[in-house]
């Protein structure tokens, strides 16, 4: 059975309700962007119906979304100003970047992988304030910085410095990130070279690629 426009507005709803106003997401600017968003158009068409449920949804290229109670505990903890420009690490199927536009002044967003690139730009089509780049996630879009805030819309085992140098200092970052094999949702700030995340919250994330702590040589 193929959901309706109506069908859709409905999950939208509950996922504000259940999802959202119940675990600390508290920015009215954030869950009105969230409940206005709609989620189902950043997906696949085939997996449309499944975009309000708590867990990732598959964008194929082996890459899913973060939950939307992830990605809005992230944007909470990020205090979004409206002057904010942000620059997006995973812009995957577009749908974090089209919630940060309802709310800051910039975005840009990073994507490895083309063809999620091109969904993401045809998903994002018409919304001005959004600009995708293609590249390695962890390379960010240094020509671009500096930015007022860093959102990781993913797991990390390590923040590279080619990202955190792009933030302005004391600048937000947020981002999942992966201790001992278990995802959290961590936040921090620039301060001058030094740049350390604090976890504030076990929730899962889903995994970026090109994040890998480097292995320890042994002798």
């Amino acid at each position: 059975m193929t959901a309706t426009p109506d069908d859709f507005a409905a999950m939208r709803q509950a996922m504000v309700s259940s999802q959202l106003r119940t675990t600390a997401v508290t920015d009215p600017r954030l869950i009105a962007a969230m409940a206005q968003v709609p989620r189902e158009a950043f997906v696949p068409a085939e997996v449309a119906a499944l975009a309000y449920r708590d867990t990732g949804v598959s964008l194929g290229e082996g890459r899913s979304t973060n939950s939307p109670l992830a990605t809005g505990r992230l944007l909470e903890e990020a205090r979004l100003r409206a002057t904010d420009r942000v620059l997006l690490i995973g812009a995957g199927g577009g749908y974090t970047a089209a919630v940060l536009a309802r709310i800051v002044r910039e975005v840009v967003a990073v994507e490895v992988s083309p063809a999620l690139a091109t969904l993401a730009r045809g998903a994002l089509a018409g919304i001005g304030n959004v600009t995708v780049v293609e590249g390695p996630l962890e390379h960010g879009h240094p020509d671009g910085a500096p930015y007022d805030v860093l959102v990781v819309d993913g797991a990390i085992e390590e923040l590279p410095v080619t990202l955190s140098t792009q933030v302005a200092e004391g600048g937000r970052i947020v981002a999942g990130v992966v201790e001992r094999g278990v995802s959290r949702l961590a936040a921090g700030a620039r301060a001058g070279a030094a740049t350390a995340l604090a976890p504030f919250v076990d929730i899962d994330a889903v995994r970026l690629p090109g994040f890998a702590r480097p292995k320890a040589f042994v002798f």
